[in-house]
């Protein structure tokens, strides 16, 4: 991902235009999940994509020895799983509610069928998955050029634009952080409590706050130099 974190953190996100996702959804039927169920875990036959109506929505893939790697986290008109039901093949990656969601949901029959009969709807589901493919590819560039304390602050930055509440807290426990960036708790702790002693961020149980977000601009900016 080469835009920098100032850029609408919507544009990284897997998401249609509000009426676009109302064609593609609106006969559905909302479904409620509470906080900790699985829409469908890695290698499920993919039989249905989601849409997010409220809530938020984790993305994980698994190693065969179980490591977690945190891909994304979808929002409100986000979509979900589309890419295994647009194939036919396996789930990518799991898919687990992180808060209460309330989720619609097509088969991919059904889905087919809307797509078919909606070229700007197909136009747009194709730009999705090109955004979706560059913001993947930008993830694999930061693991293998950006240093471990650049891509913690600019997952602390995207994350900020994204999950922050009106106080500008983001609900996110440093084990989290550590998925999201495939890296012990124990180093993201030691940097974490490096920025707070320099005035880059607060900490409290479960949640962080940018409180210079130059500062960690200016850590992501030495980690690509």
């Amino acid at each position: 991902m080469s835009a920098p974190w100032s850029g609408d953190p919507a544009l990284r996100l897997a998401r249609l235009r509000p009426d676009l996702f109302d064609l593609l959804f609106g006969e559905c039927r909302p479904e409620r999940y509470s906080a900790g169920a699985h829409l469908f875990m890695q290698e499920d036959v993919a039989d249905r994509i989601y849409g997010v109506l409220s809530g938020t929505v984790e993305i994980s893939i698994y190693s065969p020895g179980g490591r977690k790697l945190v891909a994304n986290i979808e929002l409100s008109r986000s979509l979900v799983g589309e890419i295994g039901v647009l194939d036919g093949g396996a789930r990518t990656a799991s898919a687990l509610c992180l808060t209460d969601c309330t989720l619609v949901s097509l088969n991919r029959a059904q889905l087919f069928d809307k797509l078919e009969k909606n070229a700007p709807l197909a136009l747009a589901v194709i730009e999705l998955l090109c955004a979706r493919l560059r913001w993947v590819s930008g993830e694999r560039n930061d693991q293998a050029l950006l240093k471990i304390e650049a891509r913690l602050a600019k997952r602390l930055l995207f994350l900020s634009g994204i999950l922050a509440d009106k106080d500008g807290w983001i609900p996110i426990s440093q084990a989290e952080l550590a998925a999201f960036l495939g890296a012990t708790r124990e180093s993201i702790n030691k940097m974490l409590n490096e920025w707070r002693s320099r005035s880059l961020i607060i900490i409290r149980r479960g949640a962080i706050r940018v409180t210079n977000a130059d500062g960690l601009q200016e850590i992501v900016d030495l980690g690509d130099a």
